[in-house]
């Protein structure tokens, strides 16, 4: 087998420069992938354009008005004339307020429709991602990505876009007609406008790092909470609440430091804004004042027009600025979004893989190599063959490979070198599809949807009718107690089958696999946690799984496996003694050692 079956962490260099140093490095990159999801609402985002500038056009014009009622028809008290100026500023205010509500429409139909597509493709990458990378990432730190990343996401795109552009247009709108009015009042208009945008700056660089160290710790500790309340059995039998506690808390503490800081400096925006727009009116009626006393052309209307104007011209800066916390929240929580996007999937399937189709289950595996870290092997030149309708079992030490070479053989992981074959088709040449589909696993751990029994079974062949899936309960001896549930096969399950017990949710589990009806069957023995009564159930069922299989069984009871038709003694990932159990036994070796370690142990209890 080539080197590029080897498995490929996940991360890469891309990840890595992302999370050096805590902030987000791709900002530019980020906001160019998130116009492409934007891009195809142009129409949308263009009429939302347009309610933008009517907006604009009709504030900007409705305040020069006021100026027009002071100077013509209040000072020379003309009611007439100031009843018709009030009817045209209703009218453009009244056009405004519907262009702005549709604009807010359109963008808010815009981020809906663009979070939606995130999560769908989040979602859907998850599928395609191979099982290392879940191993190595807690399902908190992924729920977080999926959830409270995109939420950040949909929250700007909804206000965030929509309030930048209609304060940039409101700036550049205000501009001219503030330089057409008055330019001395326009140069003390904006004298304050170099200061902002340098403390804008400086704010935005810094609180960046920490909003992307608020949504990392964020991950952390949504992951602890969904570890500790999957495991709550745990930590009650030992007596661990006040040590998880102090876990949290100090998770929660570090969550509460970096957001603070984030706060601080994202906050400090408004006050700083908030001076500086006070100074501006400040000076802008002390330089009108100076003009029309000292008989410039200036008016009190035009006076009132640009006070009115230094904060039509301040307000977007400060609301710019004030979408700091929003945006700089929302761009960390892109890039861990798009960091998912891009990592690396399964190996797809070769132009030239073929479906395997129908099998009899005659597998083998020849010099496999694998190891999960370059220079760590874990298994060495394994050699295996099992024959169609055999039971072949994996017995050993904790860590020595067992669960390795299943992994393998399903290709959840890919070999570094060897073959593996079924009925002589080389797996890495065929689907993983037409792989998958001729195996069906059992786990020890059983995993159940929350959904019904009869879905949960119909899982195995989706396709199944009522009667198989009540054919596949009654072989796997789940039928009658299926029956007298209140519900029987509609009962709902829930929280992974925790309404039931653990012999009957592996009896589902067994059901499920006999309706997939697989060529190749794997058995991860489960029944060292249940009843003696219930076991023989399970035992029963199993056995009617496995006939006219080929068979995988890692064994962790031996006494269940001594009618195997081979068994294999895993040691330090290599295949150390085989044989069935009477061979094993008569050689003394390492399996009777296990054997008889474990018998006179059960004797003892």
């Amino acid at each position: 087998m080539s080197n590029k079956n080897m498995r490929k962490g996940p991360g890469g260099p891309n990840h890595a420069a992302m999370m050096a140093h805590g902030k987000p490095a791709k900002t530019r990159q980020t906001i160019l992938r998130l116009c492409k999801y934007l891009i195809k609402f142009w129409p949308l985002i263009l009429i939302a354009v347009v309610c933008n500038l009517i907006t604009t056009v009709g504030t900007v014009f409705a305040t020069r008005l006021i100026g027009v009622a002071i100077d013509q028809y209040i000072s020379v008290f003309d009611f007439d004339g100031l009843f018709k100026i009030c009817i045209t500023l209703l009218v453009f205010y009244g056009t405004s307020s519907l262009a702005t509500w549709l604009q807010s429409y359109l963008m808010l139909k815009v981020g809906q429709e663009t979070v939606t597509t995130l999560r769908s493709e989040i979602f859907d990458k998850f599928q395609r991602l191979p099982l290392s990378y879940f191993d190595k990432t807690t399902h908190g730190e992924l729920m977080s990505r999926v959830t409270n990343d995109v939420d950040n996401v949909s929250q700007m795109l909804n206000n965030s876009v929509s309030q930048i552009l209609q304060s940039i247009l409101t700036i550049i709108g205000t501009f001219f007609m503030m330089v057409y009015l008055s330019i001395p009042l326009t140069v003390a208009t904006i004298v304050t406008v170099p200061i902002i945008m340098v403390t804008t700056k400086w704010v935005t660089k810094h609180s960046r790092k920490y909003f992307k160290d608020k949504q990392e710790r964020l991950g952390d500790l949504n992951g602890h909470i969904e570890e500790i309340i999957s495991g709550q059995k745990v930590v009650k039998v030992f007596c661990r609440e006040e040590e998880e506690i102090k876990k949290f808390d100090k998770l929660n503490e570090k969550l509460l430091d970096v957001s603070v800081r984030a706060e601080i400096f994202s906050g400090s925006i408004g006050p700083i804004m908030t001076a500086l727009n006070n100074m501006t009116y400040a000076v802008v009626v002390a330089v009108g004042g100076i003009l029309m006393v000292t008989g410039g052309a200036m008016t009190l209307g035009t006076i009132s027009n640009f006070i009115i104007y230094s904060k039509q011209f301040a307000r977007p800066l400060t609301e710019l600025a004030n979408q700091v916390n929003m945006i700089m929240s929302a761009m960390a929580g892109a890039e861990r979004v798009f960091e998912v996007l891009d990592e690396t999937e399964e190996e797809p399937d070769t132009d030239d893989a073929y479906e395997m189709g129908e099998i009899k289950g005659d597998v083998v595996l020849t010099d496999v190599n694998f190891s999960y870290e370059k220079g760590h092997p874990i298994l060495k030149n394994v050699n295996l063959y099992a024959r169609p309708g055999q039971t072949i079992a994996f017995v050993g030490p904790t860590g020595a490979g067992k669960t390795t070479i299943i992994n393998l053989l399903t290709r959840f992981y890919d070999i570094d070198s060897g073959t593996i074959t079924i009925d002589g088709h080389d797996i890495y040449k065929t689907t993983r599809n037409s792989l998958r589909s001729a195996l069906s696993i059992v786990l020890q751990d059983t995993y159940l949807f929350t959904d019904s029994i009869k879905e949960n079974i119909r899982y195995g062949r989706l396709d199944a009718t009522d009667e198989e899936i009540k054919e596949a309960a009654k072989l796997a001896n789940a039928h009658e107690f299926i029956r007298r549930l209140p519900d029987g096969y509609d009962t709902l399950l829930t929280d992974g089958g925790g309404n039931l017990s653990q012999g009957q949710r592996q009896m589902i589990s067994i059901a499920r696999a006999i309706l997939a009806n697989p060529s190749v069957l794997i058995l991860d023995e489960a029944t060292s946690s249940v009843d003696t009564r219930t076991e023989v159930k399970i035992q029963e069922a199993m056995h009617n799984l496995m006939k006219g299989r080929t068979n995988f069984v890692i064994a962790h009871r031996l006494s269940t496996i001594k009618d195997a038709d081979l068994i294999a003694v895993v040691n330090h990932g290599e295949i150390i003694e085989r044989g069935n159990h009477q061979q094993l036994m008569e050689k003394k070796g390492f399996y009777y050692n296990l054997y008889t370690n474990q018998f006179d142990q059960n004797e003892a209890v």
